[in-house]
């Protein structure tokens, strides 16, 4: 019993410093700074025909001047008729310029690859990336821009929700439950996100929702060092950003708010979360590594906890107060941060997330230390 009582104050701990680094990063408010920085637009994609016209259309309203950003789309090998949506756009849209470049494969990330085949023709000073399925603000660029301006950062994470309203009819029911129990896991990786950025010790940010400087991308050898792992693209430049005491940011603003696509089945949920895990031994910060070693502990134990129970070998009441801890700790940052993405109706499923959580996590930790993965229809190992 002594070491789950120590794996609950630990984690407790890191709940704390999530939820006071999530509250001391404040609101960016809108201001009317100079259209000064040129941003290149970097979008890898593979076989996104559902997605490219909701992100091109999202794209052609940006708010800002034509002359100060460019957009790169680079086509990883796809295989349905994305190519021919893309070209076929500019017809609609013809002031809507893009560039369009085929992927140049050098390691086992082609989500790297990408970027790189990006940067060495982008023409402007700050990448900032998003993602295929996502859906981007009117006034993204304009934010960054006055953020920057203010600030000097060289690299600045963005909030990253899902865009997709739980589903009307009750034969949908069960992409309802999936998608509540996602964006609750994603309400809580942001404000974890947010909160190490607002105790100075960021390890995490999200590749669709992501801006940095150039030269400094360049100065630190790109992703270098990480690109035989296939996914990273963001936490690992991030930690290279760091290593360099370069000034980084989270910018908190529902003007920079990016919107992604929920995952349509568990198992695609799961891949997705595998993929992510399989980062997690390549880290370099010692709170990263305990934050990592925190959650995988807390539900770990709890599941344990409870066939130990159910075999009669421990009481309930302590596991159930241990259970409860944890349960109150992860409400209170999950709705600070469903606050601030207005999804305050999400937490109506919070109950029973929290008791199929710790199941989940554990498998998917588990299954990432020892499984292959897929991804966009290829087949990655750890």
């Amino acid at each position: 019993m002594f070491i789950f009582i120590i794996i609950c104050i630990c984690y407790s701990v890191l709940m704390l410093m999530l939820l006071y680094g999530w509250k001391k990063i404040q609101e960016f408010p809108a201001e009317n700074s100079p259209a000064e920085i040129r941003f290149s637009i970097i979008i890898p994609f593979r076989n996104e025909a559902r997605n490219l016209p909701i992100l091109l259309k999202s794209l052609t309203e940006i708010n800002y001047p034509n002359s100060k950003f460019e957009i790169i789309l680079v086509n990883d090998e796809s295989e349905d008729n994305s190519m021919e949506i893309i070209e076929g756009f500019p017809q609609l849209h013809s002031d809507f310029r893009i560039k369009v470049l085929d992927n140049e494969r050098t390691s086992n990330s082609p989500k790297k690859d990408a970027i790189n085949t990006a940067i060495d023709s982008a023409q402007f000073e700050y990448i900032i990336t998003t993602d295929a399925d996502c859906q981007v603000p009117g006034n993204w660029l304009k934010s960054y821009n006055d953020f920057i301006l203010k600030t000097g950062n060289k690299l600045v994470a963005g909030p990253v929700a899902l865009n997709s309203l739980p589903a009307a009819n009750t034969n949908n029911k069960r992409k309802n439950i999936l998608r509540n129990f996602e964006e609750l896991d994603v309400l809580s990786l942001q404000a974890s996100t947010g909160g190490a950025f607002g105790i100075k010790k960021a390890f995490m940010c999200n590749g669709a929702n992501l801006c940095y400087k150039k030269d400094a991308f360049l100065k630190v050898s790109g992703f270098a060092g990480n690109d035989n792992i296939a996914s990273g693209d963001d936490v690992f430049l991030l930690q290279k950003f760091q290593q360099e005491n370069y000034k980084i940011g989270f910018l908190k603003s529902q003007e920079v708010l990016v919107y992604t696509k929920p995952q349509q089945s568990f198992g695609n949920l799961v891949s997705q979360r595998i993929r992510w895990a399989s980062k997690a031994p390549a880290y370099k910060s010692l709170f990263a590594k305990f934050t990592g070693i925190s959650v995988l502990l807390m539900n770990l134990s709890l599941v344990i906890a409870v066939f130990l129970v159910f075999l009669q070998i421990l009481p309930y009441q302590p596991i159930l107060i241990i259970f409860l801890v944890k349960f109150n700790l992860d409400f209170i940052l999950i709705y600070s941060s469903a606050n601030f993405f207005q999804r305050e109706t999400v937490l109506r499923s919070y109950f029973w997330s929290s008791i199929f959580y710790p199941f989940f996590s554990t498998y998917v930790a588990v299954k990432s230390l020892f499984s292959d993965f897929s991804w966009k229809g290829r087949q990655f190992k750890n």
